[in-house]
């Protein structure tokens, strides 16, 4: 299974691959089955029995996709550790995997008349994924679809469910793309192997060269690809040598990193600034995923505590995830009065699917700001806590996807002033119910998310209003470079520093150019190289009995 690297080092060849979201397209899409076998069932004209339906493809014609569900290349054996219960896999062909694939995209894919109707006899399972999505394109030119890709079943299970990934705890950020190249450490994971102390990196150090290869300025075909194997390695105990530079004094240090399994902490900071006009919080948020509950109920019953009159909300690297954490965030940022009978975010499927939603099976309504835990890592049904706030300030970048735009969309639709500073936001207004098919999990576009008005067009991200770029959807707020001389949480920090400015004056502070050895330190282009890929999905879970917003 491959992993997602970022598209943002590009080698010079055609693009054949497509991915989870606009920061990343240097990579294969994960697939099940790498059998050449197509002689079994074909594309999907009708129904039928042993492997599949029937053995010839007849264009726009589609078969039931539980008529090849499960019918795999390599079938699992054991039981499935998510549910308990044996995997459902059986022998079958990768046309069969295809033949899912199609019918599946064709019943469930929000543009599935975009999608081309191509012969799944034709093409490697992995290859064929990635053709079944839209080429169409945004106001601003960008691919409408930017988010469609896969992972493997297991891998996305440990991500979603434990935070567990395989890495050094690194997230990097790469202000300028091409040669010359500038690779930052943008995050570092409290207890990963970079934070160690034989390691140490820290915010804002600059790559200048990987396993012997200039980082920097070398534009070999396949340095793109050399580059990438080390930033995101696959397997623990791999090792890579890396040479950084100071972002204040250039100085060199080469250090090697091993690749770990790593933890990650989705909350790395919370804190209480005191200000002449009262408290402020802080809120540092990077991944939805499951033990996120438990580390923002915490977070927010510390702020509530602390009697903050403000929320700075730092999103800026978090891509998405669960959206029941998002609601949940929500809620605990706006309370219950402004929350009640008001609806968090509405989802609309394709025209095929109006009144039901075609993946839980209940009739469409509302998600509501969930006021009760979902059981993700807080047992279900418990209150949560809540700071009653009538505005928020919401630190962004191009990292700030999908379940992360969901909490700024659905607050803004309730009236909750949502003031954005940083930059324009990756713009994913879309999401869908992960689906298992034979060990991959399959990511495709299936429902758009409306906010309590009725708006959910920010395709091409929000931006502040201040500053902000002719495309995208506008809050108000100020436009301010991601600043990699100060820590996260400091004060002083650009983004966090304009936060407080602005709340106090009612403007966006004067932009101070930095000094000349530091200008590419600062950057409005901070795209994210990270991974996985899955943190910027909008991921939907069917509704429980404790999910109901009460």
């Amino acid at each position: 299974m491959h992993q997602f690297h970022s598209p943002l080092i590009m080698p010079r060849r055609t693009r054949v691959v497509s991915t989870l979201c606009a920061a990343f397209l240097l990579a294969a899409c994960g697939g099940g089955g790498g059998s050449s076998d197509t002689s079994s069932s074909g594309g999907g004209s009708g129904g039928g029995s042993g492997s599949g339906g029937n053995t010839t493809w007849t264009p726009g014609v589609y078969s039931d996709p539980d008529t090849f569900a499960a019918r795999c290349t390599a079938p699992r054996g054991g039981n499935d550790p998510s549910t308990g219960r044996p995997y459902p896999d059986r022998a079958g062909t990768r046309l069969d995997e295809n033949n899912w694939l199609r019918s599946w995209t064709h019943d469930l894919y929000l543009w599935y008349r975009e999608v081309e109707d191509r012969n799944p006899a034709l093409f490697e399972t992995a290859e064929y994924f990635d053709l079944l999505k839209t080429n169409a394109t945004t106001a601003s030119g960008r691919p409408k679809d930017n988010f469609h890709g896969s992972l493997d079943t297991a891998a996305y299970q440990r991500l979603s469910n434990d935070g567990v990934s395989i890495g050094y705890g690194v997230i990097w950020t790469l202000p300028a793309a091409s040669p010359p190249r500038d690779i930052r450490v943008a995050l570092v994971e409290p207890g990963s192997p970079a934070a160690s102390t034989t390691v140490a990196l820290e915010r804002g150090l600059r790559v200048i060269e990987i396993d012997g290869v200039d980082a920097v300025n070398d534009g070999g075909e396949s340095t793109p690809d050399l580059l990438n194997a080390a930033l995101y390695p696959e397997t623990e105990g791999e090792t890579h040598t890396f040479v950084f530079a100071d972002p204040e004094t250039d100085e060199r240090r080469t250090v090697t990193l091993t690749a770990e399994s790593v933890t990650y902490q989705p909350v790395p900071s919370t804190q209480v600034i005191n200000t002449p006009t009262g408290p402020v919080g802080y809120l540092l948020f990077t991944d939805h995923i499951a033990t996120a509950e438990r580390a923002l109920f915490d977070a927010v019953s510390t702020l509530d505590s602390a009697e903050v009159k403000d929320l700075v909300l730092d999103l800026r690297y978090n891509g998405g995830g669960f959206l029941d954490i998002a609601s949940e965030l929500a809620y605990m940022v706006a309370g219950a009065d402004r929350t009640r009978g008001r609806a968090f975010e509405s989802q609309r499927f394709n025209d095929k699917h109006t009144v039901r939603n075609p993946v839980t099976g209940d009739v469409l309504r509302p998600l509501p700001f969930r006021s009760t835990t979902a059981g993700f890592s807080v047992p279900s049904g418990r209150a949560l806590p809540t700071l009653e706030l009538p505005r928020v300030f919401v630190l962004t970048g191009s990292e700030t996807c999908s379940a992360s735009e969901s909490i700024m969309n659905a607050l803004a639709g309730i009236g909750v002033e949502v003031i954005q500073i940083g930059s324009t936001t990756c713009g994913k207004p879309y999401g869908f119910y992960p689906e298992d098919n034979c060990g991959t999990t399959y990511f495709s576009i299936q429902f758009q998310g409306v906010n309590d008005a009725g708006f959910g067009d920010y395709a091409d991200g929000f931006s502040p209003v201040e500053g902000a770029a002719a495309t995208g959807a506008q809050l108000p707020g100020c436009a301010v470079n991601d600043d990699f001389l100060e820590p996260l949480g400091v004060p002083t920090e650009d983004r966090l520093a304009a936060a407080l400015a602005y709340r106090e004056t009612n403007r966006c502070p004067d932009a101070a150019p930095a000094p000349l050895a530091f200008a590419r330190a600062r950057s409005t282009s901070d795209s994210i190289l990270r991974t996985p890929a899955w943190r910027q999905l909008r991921i939907a879970t069917p509704p429980t009995e404790s999910n109901d917003g009460s």
